[in-house]
């Protein structure tokens, strides 16, 4: 494989350095423009590594924290996977959520070399701040870390050993609750005349005193509609998301997004842009997130994850995905698309191994993950192959016990990262369907016709020939396309007509076809096209 590879980019290389540089229309010199900036935007594309702190490398020194785990709170061996606990009352949550592992802020920064050889570009973080239970949804002060995490000095010293190794570094805002256990909002409960009655909707119209998200007793509301809570939130100079993007963080994603609304999340956003231009501000939307994006950066585009595991579960037709595929670029727009994150699974989902048991059917959906519109989330632990059920089971301890350069997983990992780093298209381009029956065919392609990249997948248990119109103008007769992903065993080798390419895909299969044109002793078909 690592020989195609080889023969393929010198034959790239030797084609594209005899190409004589031509004049430029100005459709074209707009185009190059519009995928420079692409190109010079950290968020378009990158390949996020998502980690809860408390999981993900053990604390260097966890004897000396163990005071910060007083019952009901438990701190686990490292090897004990998480498990559902009872309901508590008298807690109002269950007891799985007050179950620890010790990881901090420095351990995590310790671990930093291991992102950064996956080739991971940006690394989000779970809550941080101030709570009482180990996911930290429940802030008690967003301004302060969790002591058990360590300082807001530990999280300076972590971003800048992030920015150090190449990467960006966006925290988890959760920004429309606290937790019921928090002084503020014990205050407001309390106090008719608390200073903070106003930060929460209080009444007995609401069980339990307040209004909770979706019911849950631990989680009150914020009321948004008080000026000084999102003053508190994003507004101020001081405030949570411009202090944190001062200390090093480059981005926030927001917790249920959508309950903020549009108006408030264009508020926060445009702060957040205020403080640190080039900022991403990423929700979680759980729903078709076309009008979403006219607020926000990007979502974690739950509409795609939903039509990916459709299509190579068999329960949607490729004509079909590839349709809806279509309609979703077309409506959300592909600007925010780029920026947005390709989730297959999170610390809310089960984990990607236990959603797809079957071997090539996950790596069929991994590799459109890291081929379509968007920025590949990597949840900890998919590189060893961690499985994991519903929460809290897909929330286990990293198993660093398993790392290992020729452990499968970690090799499937690399080699798609590589893929999108070593592929502009892949990053950057637009999207085009390719009409198909039984395949699920798209291009990518930018401002240089050499770059397409056309990705054919057959979710099928059956092998698949088809032969396929691709629509780009610039695609030279007679040009060979090879297969550059390498999931298909053996050299692929596809020629390409006048418009149309013929391909041979095996069950659960996928193709990265990349043009190369042929030596013709110096004479190229693109000496005059971009």
């Amino acid at each position: 494989m690592k020989t195609i590879r080889a023969l393929a980019g010198a034959l790239t290389a030797f084609a594209i350095g005899s190409i004589q540089a031509a004049p430029l229309t100005a459709a074209e010199s707009a185009d190059r423009a519009r995928f420079a900036a692409r190109e010079q935007d950290w968020r378009n594309g990158a390949v996020v590594y998502q980690i809860i702190v408390d999981r993900f490398a053990p604390s260097r020194d966890l004897e000396a924290k163990r005071t910060l785990y007083p019952a009901p709170k438990t701190l686990r061996p490292w090897s004990e996977p998480p498990k559902p606990g009872p309901y508590l009352e008298d807690q109002r949550l269950s007891a799985h959520e007050l179950d620890f592992w010790g990881g901090d802020l420095p351990s995590a920064t310790a671990r930093l070399e291991h992102v950064q050889r996956l080739g991971a570009q940006v690394l989000y973080l779970n809550p941080i701040h101030l709570a009482y239970t180990n996911h930290k949804y429940d802030a008690f002060d967003f301004q302060a870390i969790s002591p058990e995490y360590g300082t807001r000095a530990d999280f300076k010293a972590l971003a800048a050993e992030a920015h150090r190794r190449g990467m960006k570094v966006v925290l988890d805002g959760v920004f429309n609750h606290m937790g019921r256990n928090a002084p503020k909002f014990q205050d407001a409960l309390a106090n008719p005349q608390s200073r903070w009655r106003d930060w929460f909707a209080i009444g007995p119209q609401y069980r339990g005193g307040a209004r909770a998200w979706t019911g849950f007793q631990n989680l009150p509301e914020l009321n948004l509609e008080n000026p000084a809570v999102r003053k508190h939130l994003w507004l101020d100079r001081d405030s949570v998301v411009r202090g944190y993007l001062r200390d090093g963080a480059d981005g926030w994603r927001l917790d249920t997004a959508f309950e903020l609304g549009h108006a408030y999340l264009r508020e926060l956003t445009d702060a957040a842009h205020r403080e640190k231009p080039g900022s991403l501000v990423v929700g979680e939307i759980v729903n078709h997130p076309a009008a979403w994006l006219k607020s926000i950066d990007a979502v974690m585009n739950f509409t795609l994850r939903d039509l990916l595991l459709g299509l190579v579960r068999g329960e949607m037709e490729p004509a079909m995905a590839s349709r809806l595929m279509a309609r979703l670029v077309d409506d959300a727009g592909i600007e925010p698309l780029l920026k947005s994150w390709v989730v297959i699974d999170n610390h809310d989902i089960p984990r990607i191994a236990t959603q797809l048991p079957d071997l090539p059917q996950r790596r069929l959906a991994q590799a459109l993950q890291f081929t379509l519109p968007g920025a590949p989330n990597l949840y900890y632990g998919v590189e060893v192959g961690m499985t994991g059920g519903a929460d809290p089971e897909n929330r286990g301890p990293m198993r660093w016990d398993l790392v290992r350069e020729d452990h499968p997983d970690m090799v499937w990992t690399k080699q798609l990262v590589a893929l999108r780093q070593q592929h502009r298209a892949l990053r950057i381009g637009d999207y085009r369907a390719i009409d198909a029956q039984r395949l699920f065919a798209f291009e990518r392609h930018t401002d240089r016709a050499l770059e397409t990249r056309i990705v054919v997948a057959n979710p099928s248990d059956q092998p698949v020939r088809e032969r396929l119109m691709v629509r780009n103008a610039h695609l030279m007769d007679d040009t060979p396309m090879v297969d550059v992903l390498g999931l298909v065993p053996g050299p692929v080798v596809a020629g390409f007509g006048p418009g149309f390419v013929t391909v041979d895909v095996p069950p659960r299969g996928v193709l990265v076809l990349a043009p190369r044109p042929k030596d013709l002793g110096g004479y190229s078909r693109y000496k005059r096209v971009p």
